[in-house]
């Protein structure tokens, strides 16, 4: 980063923008005092209230067209010293630019929200079991730091690359030498995780392996702590940065490598405006400042291995798990003619595993007792009364609750529409799973572990620790047991329903069932070379499910590039998707017709345009949605009709409905 922005004191207006969708600054006298310069935060008047605004630039005279009467000054100075620089207000505007959003907006979603530095909180979660020492090398991986290491060919060229194993191939360490060359370099690193869940045990590590030269930037700390950690980073005091999706903003100086761990996670991708992706972010630092990026995972996204395919990024292999595992013995399992949840296979397997006096890892990506209401009568199900989704029985709470908005009734003892007794929830969630094991097992100790039974402060980390000590014979639980979690005593892992995502309308569905089985299949015997695997599924011949079980991930991609080209999705086009929202559905519809009927001349050549439709989901807490998808095979000429298409429709925009603008979208739902 470069020295922060400070004022002569001659300058009397100041330029500053807001937390809004607009992209230009707006021009304000200084306070009484000058305390406001650029890189700090002030509250200022805008319209009717008082606003937080972000401090961009200051002038010596009004703008053209301003009187100097007209302009208001500035009523309070947040901050004693400047938290960002010309480097941030420079990503801020190429966020602005690439991700359709305000300037201002971008800059909010980059800089901590506290409004005074205080001591970092504790952190939840657990993640990767990682040395606090340096650990003896493989060849592969000496191979890998080397080329991590290496002075580039030329400048700009042969930063970008991509360590690729299987889980337990120790690519944690070799991200982190990657970072100690650096870092004893004087020079500075970011690493990137997933998940919060995931970041304690990596930051933990980093803290004993680098000390105080160690920061963690997290939203499950309060505003405060985190900005005391930014201003840590922007005063040089912390060289090497942890944390999920927006840590990719820390104001490092000096900066030399960005790692980013579990590459296709889809947690990269901001669902809040600027929907940004961290990787994208990265890349564009990297550029910027000539740093290198180092991505990894077992299950890289498409994206990533087409790049990898056409030598846009250097693959780096890791073949062997070096705790002295073995690559587990995957079983696919139909789930046809079993009553229950469990197989026959699966129930014998955990029996056999207990026995041994080692543990298993039950996974299903959907919480709850069960997931939707059905009557065999008359195929009445029931909705939420918000959203156009099933409602989710939740037993221990004796509510039907909506994932999506949080609606919640009571269920009916008989069908409502008809009044048939035939009629109840079906399919199983976390909830049923845990009951029907401790009624198969009641000799076992078992623990759940989803956002309902973790909700509480430090009850994540209590049940993994516990776990970790073999204290707990089976846990079971959401993606929070999928990725990122070592443990030695683990031999079997359950994939209670491998389908749970395959039906629904997204085109990465089958990648994101693939990469899920693959990561989950990485927690069974990664010590012994015992471990084992059962999936169970109703489509065990699916591809995605299938070339899992197999771990023939070549294959899976072969595949699934294929189909992708054939389609016309990603890698092989870009996207950016406008959503439109309002409360009432005619408004909904006219509005997505009026963004279409300006989009179609604009479109360039070689591009089309999907819709207008209604979403996959089309009503979420009580609004209606519709969505328009442009898609070209380059993203320059794609984006300036995207940028024409919004300058154009805002400006006759019918202020009850609601427009969202998607570059480069994860998901289509």
């Amino acid at each position: 980063m470069s020295e922060p922005l400070l004022s002569n004191g001659a300058l009397p207006y100041l330029d500053i923008v807001f937390d809004l969708p607009l992209k230009d600054a707006f021009t304000y006298r200084k306070d009484p005092r000058g305390e406001a310069v650029p890189g700090k935060r002030v509250m200022a008047p805008f319209g009717k209230r008082e606003s937080l605004g972000y401090v961009v630039g200051e002038r010596d005279a009004p703008p053209p067209g301003l009187e100097a009467a007209a302009i208001k000054a500035v009523r309070r100075v947040v901050d004693k010293e400047p938290i960002f620089d010309r480097d941030d207000i420079a990503l801020s505007q190429w966020i602005a630019s690439y991700y359709l959003s305000g300037i201002g907006e971008a800059l909010a979603a980059m800089i901590p929200s506290g409004k005074r530095a205080a001591s970092p909180s504790a952190i939840p979660g657990e993640g990767e079991e990682i040395s606090e020492t340096s650990l003896e090398l493989s060849l592969e991986q000496r191979r890998a730091l080397e080329a991590v290491t290496a002075p580039a060919p030329a400048p700009g060229k042969g930063n970008l690359f991509y360590l690729y194993g299987v889980t337990g191939s120790g690519k944690t360490e070799v991200f982190l030498r990657a970072a100690q060359y650096y870092l004893e370099m004087g020079n500075a690193v970011i690493y990137l995780v997933p998940e919060i869940s995931l970041t304690h045990q990596t930051a933990e590590a980093i803290k004993g392996r680098f000390g105080t030269a160690a920061a963690t930037i997290h939203s499950g700390m309060s505003g405060s702590a985190r900005l005391a950690e930014w201003n840590r980073i922007r005063k040089g005091e912390a060289r090497i940065v942890v944390g999920p999706r927006s840590a990719v903003f820390a104001p490092v100086r000096k900066l030399a490598l960005i790692i980013i761990d579990e590459e296709q996670d889809g947690s990269y991708k901001s669902g809040n405006t600027p929907r940004y992706h961290a990787r994208q972010v990265a890349m564009r630092r990297c550029a910027v400042s000539g740093a290198r990026l180092v991505m990894g995972s077992a299950t890289p996204s498409a994206e990533a291995w087409k790049l990898i395919g056409d030598g846009g990024i250097t693959r780096l292999d890791l073949s062997r798990r070096l705790a002295g595992g073995n690559t587990p013995l995957i079983t696919a399992i139909s789930l046809e003619h079993t009553e229950g949840c469990l197989t026959r296979e699966l129930r014998e397997e955990i029996r056999t595993t207990a026995a041994m006096k080692r543990q298993t890892i039950l996974f299903l990506n959907r919480r709850g007792f069960a997931y939707f209401y059905h009557c065999k009568n008359c195929g009445y199900e029931l909705t939420c009364k918000h959203c156009s989704v099933s409602l989710t029985w939740h037993k221990a709470k004796g509510k039907a609750i909506c994932h999506y908005c949080g609606y919640s009734a009571t269920p009916p003892g008989a069908c409502p529409q008809c009044g048939s007794l035939e009629a109840g929830f079906r399919g199983f969630g976390t909830e049923m799973i845990e009951e029907e094991v401790r009624r198969t097992f009641p000799d076992l100790r078992i623990e759940r572990v989803d956002t309902d039974t973790v909700a509480k402060k430090g009850s994540l980390e209590n049940i993994l620790n516990k776990f970790r000590e073999g204290n707990i014979d089976i846990l079971l639980g959401t993606q929070m047991v999928a990725k990122g979690l070592n443990f030695p005593g683990v031999r079997l892992v359950g994939v209670v329903l491998a389908d749970t995502g395959l039906h629904l309308p997204d085109f990465r569905a089958a990648e994101r069932t693939f990469s899920l089985i693959v990561q989950v299949a990485g927690r069974a015997g990664r010590y012994f070379p015992d471990g084992k695997v059962i999936v169970q599924t109703l489509r065990p011949n699916d591809p995605a499910i299938a070339r899992a079980c197999a771990l023939e991930v070549e294959g899976f991609y072969a595949t699934e590039l294929k189909e992708r080209e054939a389609l016309y999705f990603p890698p092989y086009s870009r996207l950016i998707r406008f959503t439109i929202r309002s409360r009432e559905e005619r408004r909904a519809d006219a509005a997505v017709s009026r963004l279409a009927a300006i989009a179609g001349p604009l479109i360039p050549k070689g591009a089309d345009a999907l819709g207008p439709a209604e979403c996959p989901i089309g009503v979420i807490a009580g609004n209606y949605r519709r969505q328009l998808i442009l898609r070209g095979n380059s993203m320059g000429p794609l984006h300036a009709a995207a940028a024409a298409v919004l300058s154009r429709y805002e400006k006759g925009k019918d202020s009850r409905t609601y427009l969202e603008v998607d570059v480069d979208p994860v998901s289509l739902l």
